[in-house]
């Protein structure tokens, strides 16, 4: 079978080739074919996923090609991870955000709508090639903004397009450590809400006991999760949330860090990335992409844990793989029809009574042969309610700003966000994104 990565250059690439070669008879993938809108990036990766496979006899072949229904065509799997406008618009998201005095993340408040804004377009088209060219594929979507995305593919693909992010299960991995519960003693998990904007608040064992109450209570052992040290109220939230809810928790603190840094996130991205793919070509590339992504995983989210005084990122490469780990669990899930249940960005179909059928929600799942389908989970706690409603009201107008090329939904969008909110304000970010953003010519 063959898995086609859309963004076949992307820096992360290794990361899923590196868990494929320890599963792939699991998977049934024999060939991975690698596209790209940029060759340098595309040769880089193909170099590193070779010296990857050297040990490995039987590993899938490899592919690269510019040419996207080449790419396509025979595709089983397509796992999309691309990054419309490079990290060259991320750059400008933040930096234009930033000189407004709001956020900049690549998916959070304005630079996460900038972003979604230019993802949607590009996804819609490569959701209408998988549809034409692949039509019994599935798509396992990473592009940012992950919820979002998956949800304008959904109109096209229908279920057969499934988000997927590392956040949920890394923070379900660390909690679970903590209780000294293993997966198999869990029945279920309480954990949802949208893309990097989620909520666990429940962990029930074999017997149905919840065990998340007890840990909320003892201050020593939160303090051993990332998360409990990111945050100062979790006895009172009775939650405790991703950590992209930081953004939201601390937008004043989260900005003012931000500002002192010596650059942005996208700006360090853009400089270590550009160094990188020199050094593949020069040297050893392997070693090269190796010591910049450890380099790269040591700094996520860096100003937000100085912040908090959350200490060094953990990073235990023995532990399961991140969303590579995730992407890989689901294409053995459906290959095999062996039932996993994992957290994924699906449909909603009533599992969340705050929010209609079609609205993609980040939730555990069931998923085998015929698809991911979502689980029964406890209504949200009554704090998350209103913020899911207003994020997923700002992803209802950047779909509607796309459909009709309308900058006035892309305006409504900025207003509707809670880390926006002023309407004068909104209208200057949306001039400012489409000054210097060229894929965002579409707006009138």
């Amino acid at each position: 079978m063959r898995l086609t990565i859309l963004g076949g250059g992307g820096f992360r690439v290794p990361l899923v080739y590196k868990a494929l070669l320890a599963d792939h008879r699991n998977t049934g993938i024999t060939e991975v074919a690698l596209h790209d809108v940029d060759p340098v990036r595309l040769t880089g990766i193909g170099r590193v996923l070779a010296a990857l496979a050297r040990d490995v006899p039987d590993a899938p072949a490899v592919v690269t090609t510019t040419d996207l229904d080449a790419a396509l065509t025979g595709a089983a799997f397509v796992f999309c991870a691309i990054r419309a406008g490079g990290l060259r618009g991320r750059v400008v998201d933040e930096r234009v955000a930033l000189a407004a005095g709001v956020l900049g993340q690549e998916t959070v408040g304005a630079g996460g709508i900038a972003y979604g804004l230019r993802s949607v377009p590009e996804s819609l088209r490569i959701a209408e090639r998988v549809a034409r060219l692949a039509p019994d594929a599935w798509l396992i979507n990473f592009t940012n903004p992950a919820g979002l995305v998956t949800e304008a593919m959904s109109g096209r693909l229908g279920d057969r397009v499934i988000g997927i992010c590392d956040s949920p299960a890394g923070l379900v991995d660390r909690v679970l450590r903590t209780l000294r519960l293993s997966p198999s003693a869990v029945r279920r998990i309480d954990y949802a809400g949208l893309n990097h904007l989620g909520w666990l608040y429940g962990v029930h064992d074999a017997e149905g006991r919840d065990l998340l109450p007890g840990l909320l209570a003892d201050a020593e052992r939160l303090q051993t999760i990332e998360e409990g040290r990111l945050f100062g109220n979790l006895p009172e939230l009775g939650a405790i949330p991703n950590e992209y809810l930081h953004y939201y928790y601390d937008p004043a603190g989260t900005l003012a860090a931000v500002r002192d840094a010596p650059q942005t996130r996208g700006a360090f991205l853009r400089e270590q990335q550009e160094r990188c793919y020199h050094e593949m070509a020069a040297g050893d590339p392997l070693e090269a992409w190796l010591a910049a992504w450890r380099e790269r995983e040591a700094t996520y989210m860096a100003e937000n844990r100085e912040l908090a005084g959350a200490g060094e990122r953990e990073h235990d490469e023995s532990r399961p793989a991140g969303y590579e780990g995730v992407a890989l669990a689901v294409m053995r899930a459906l290959a095999r029809d062996e039932p996993a249940t994992l957290i994924l960005n699906v449909r909603n179909r009533g599992t969340l009574e705050i929010l209609d059928d079609d609205a993609v929600v980040e939730v555990p799942c069931t998923v085998g042969a015929k698809g991911a389908v979502p689980l029964p989970v406890a209504p949200l706690p009554g704090h998350a309610v209103g913020l899911v409603r207003a994020v997923k009201a700002t992803d209802r107008l950047i779909l509607e700003a796309v459909a009709t090329g309308s900058r006035a939904a892309a305006v409504r969008a900025m207003t509707t966000h809670p880390l926006v909110g002023d309407p004068a304000l909104a209208e200057r970010l949306v001039d400012a994104y489409r000054a210097e953003l060229p894929e965002l010519a579409y707006l009138s």
